[in-house]
């Protein structure tokens, strides 16, 4: 036997050994997904900052993180994360909105799962790892969303109990509100191609639009833990300085009810919402004398209501 062969040997045994070990560190029971994180982002460099540094922390690394700058008066900097994932800049001059740099972010991506993250949230250390896990567990599920932190001017508030983002009944209750935050999901990349982009005609209420067509295609899995730090309260927030948040909506249930495969008690259910949002915002435009809107909403209320008593299926 050569000499120093019963120390080589040792050698390799504790290599292999330490090998397997971060093998098992940085795999979920032996499933590898390859994700890019999208992050659009539009004059908020300090909240890039934290959400970026959520995305570095992640006990199951991101392959890329590519973020989207919306043609802010300035570019982003990113000196402080070159590396653990890599981190890739997309700057438009022009700024066309959330839908628009959301959907440029994930066509340049490489990675066959897209984890959306809004530049003003951030994500718990272990929000890829679980989510990894739920898919290992669930291979048929194409999507997985996560429960989330409301954190209101530094301090955690609890969300309305009507908020419930259980699977049951969820795309029902979602005609009404947003329940999925969109900085909480995993998507494998198929889902657009079914489902398609975010609608870059609506400034705000993207997502409530996105979520009703994937819930009329795909089930979506999910985490049942706090994964996502959600920040509201600052002032740029586009839900709090948009009025009449629901004309965006209305646009939204008006696509869905031009579907032919919705059944008839999902229509009746759309149709009941799109009637109350009319009503609503009927009621605010008087209040606020906008008359032409009060008149519009009126009118469009009458007619849905004329179809949802005529049982008329809309082409």
């Amino acid at each position: 036997m050569p000499r120093g062969s019963k120390e080589l040997r040792l050698q390799l045994r504790y290599f292999n050994s330490l090998a397997s070990h971060i093998r098992e560190a940085y795999q979920t029971d032996g499933i590898l997904l390859n994700i890019s994180v999208v992050i659009p982002v539009y004059n908020r460099p300090d909240l890039l900052k934290r959400a970026l540094c959520s995305v570095s922390k992640q006990t199951t690394q991101a392959d890329e993180v590519l973020v989207v700058d919306d043609g802010s008066s300035s570019s982003p900097d990113l000196s402080d994360f070159h590396e653990n994932p890599e981190v890739h800049c997309l700057r438009r001059e022009k700024n066309l909105g959330v839908s628009a740099a959301r959907n440029w972010g994930i066509k340049q991506a490489r990675g066959e799962w897209i984890a959306l993250l809004d530049s003003d949230d951030e994500w718990e250390p272990k929000k890829l790892e679980r989510q990894v896990q739920y898919i290992d567990q669930n291979p048929e599920l194409l999507a997985v969303h996560t429960l989330e932190k409301w954190i209101r001017l530094g301090n955690e508030v609890i969300p309305p109990a009507y908020l419930d983002k259980s699977n049951n009944r969820l795309w029902e209750r979602s005609l009404k509100n947003c329940l999925i935050c969109p900085s909480s999901v995993l998507l494998h990349r198929s889902v657009f191609e079914s489902v398609g982009w975010f609608d870059e005609s609506l400034p705000v209420c993207e997502d409530y639009d996105f979520w009703l067509r994937l819930l009329l295609d795909h089930p979506i899995g999910l985490t049942e833990e706090k994964l996502v730090r959600k920040h509201g309260g600052h002032s740029d927030q586009l839900s709090t300085t948009t009025w009449g948040m629901d004309r965006f909506r209305i646009k939204a249930l008006e696509k869905i009810l031009k579907r032919s495969d919705l059944t008839d008690q999902q229509r009746k259910q759309a149709l009941d919402v799109i009637i109350e949002k009319c009503s609503v915002l009927e009621q605010g435009s008087i209040k606020r004398e906008k008359y032409e809107a009060a008149q519009k909403y009126g009118d469009l209320k009458k007619n849905y209501l004329e179809l949802r008593a005529n049982r008329t299926c809309l082409p």
